[in-house]
């Protein structure tokens, strides 16, 4: 089995996600790296490839030239996959572009930087044979999906409350004077209508959704800017409400000082509650309210884990896995979608649906946040 053919659109030297985006799709072995357009600085770029030993004639300068010159290509040297990790504001416009050209695309989050353009993108997906996949990496941890499995099968009963946050500090002082990252997801131009919102509270709130496998339907949220001069949101909270009546509250902030990248769920039914946290990702707590706390543990082979945690795992139980294996299960699963001929949506991947939802997610907040009105409803696209 030959390996899929796999070619980036930025990630060039001194970009966190690039790298980790190839670290993850490696770590299967279900893809080779063929080609790239890495960075809009020629010496960066060039320099990206040689260390990844990409042919120097299919190092292109910009993504256009990329995409036209792959597509020219004999069908068996072409790339078949395009991975996209770029600023936002770039995500949607080649997406599109490259599923007309006939490619697949599995994109960093988000999806895009409006509603719009992203209900655009969900149009073209719809009208190509092409697949979709999109970098939530948190839903490719194996007890995300054990956690999603005691909500389903009913193990915490009929759920009444959600608790998520996700707090981090590394914007707790002015560093976008200083940090290439900073800059570009402070400037609404680049990054969208939101900050930390648009950033890290997309993942607490499609956390939600997965986990209770239940859309949120109404919020009541606040955003806020504590550093003087940002031109965005760096902290946020909601009030939420699904569908089947749960009730909850979600934190997003980007300016809790001294926090790493604490996500966390708790979840609490009649019959008792669970708690992950992705700083400990191999464990589950399960609170059932008629025995004492029980820990479930990820690895092949443990008792009491669910087909889909289980097939998620690679080592023995305490072998720790963490956020690169999260996101090699994505593509890994979306390699076997590509080799079975999937369209749109790769089983077990987050598509354009679940980009669709962070963008109803951000307008609702912004909404709410710029209103007198304690709840905003939101929207139901994406659902389905």
């Amino acid at each position: 089995m030959q390996p899929i053919r796999m070619g980036m659109i930025g990630g060039g030297e001194g970009a966190f996600i690039g790298a980790v985006h190839r670290h993850a799709a490696g770590l299967d072995g279900q893809y080779q790296l063929v080609c790239g357009a890495f960075s809009r600085n020629e010496d960066n770029n060039v320099k990206t490839a040689t260390a990844l030993n990409v042919n120097p004639s299919r190092c292109y300068a910009n993504w256009q030239t990329m995409l036209q010159t792959e597509s020219s290509l004999p069908e068996d040297e072409r790339m078949q996959v395009v991975v996209i990790v770029t600023p936002n504001n770039l995500h949607v416009p080649i997406s599109i572009a490259a599923i007309n050209a006939g490619f697949h695309v599995f994109c960093e989050k988000p999806a895009g930087v409006s509603f719009a353009e992203v209900k655009e993108l969900q149009d073209v997906i719809y009208a190509n044979n092409r697949l979709y996949g999109l970098a939530h990496t948190y839903l490719g941890y194996p007890m995300v999906w054990q956690a999603r499995h005691m909500v389903t099968s009913g193990m915490l009963g009929n759920i009444r409350k959600v608790y998520v946050e996700y707090p981090q500090g590394w914007l707790s002082g002015e560093e976008e004077t200083h940090n290439k990252q900073a800059q570009w997801r402070t400037d609404p131009a680049i990054s969208g209508a939101t900050g930390a919102m648009g950033d890290i509270g997309t993942h607490a709130f499609g956390l939600v959704e997965f986990v209770l496998n239940d859309p949120v339907t109404a919020l009541s949220g606040e955003l806020y800017t504590h550093v003087e001069g940002r031109r965005l949101d760096d902290d946020g909270a909601a009030l939420i409400k699904t569908k089947s009546g749960a009730t909850g509250v979600l934190i997003a902030s980007q300016v809790c000082a001294g926090e790493e990248n604490a996500l966390k769920i708790r979840v609490y039914g009649d019959k008792g509650g669970l708690e992950w946290r992705q700083m400990e990702p191999n464990s589950v707590i399960y609170r059932p309210t008629d025995a004492p706390f029980q820990v479930f543990r990820a690895g092949q082979g443990q008792v009491g884990l669910c087909d889909e945690a289980s097939s998620r795992c690679r080592v023995p139980a305490g072998h720790p896995e963490g956020y690169l294996e999260a996101m090699a299960n994505l593509y890994t699963d979306f390699a076997k979608a590509v080799r079975n001929n999937q369209k749109g949506k790769a089983d077990g991947v987050p598509g354009i649906n679940s980009g669709l939802r962070g963008m109803v997610f951000i307008d609702a907040m912004l909404a709410s946040s710029g209103s007198d009105t304690k709840w905003t409803s939101i929207s139901d696209e994406g659902t389905n």
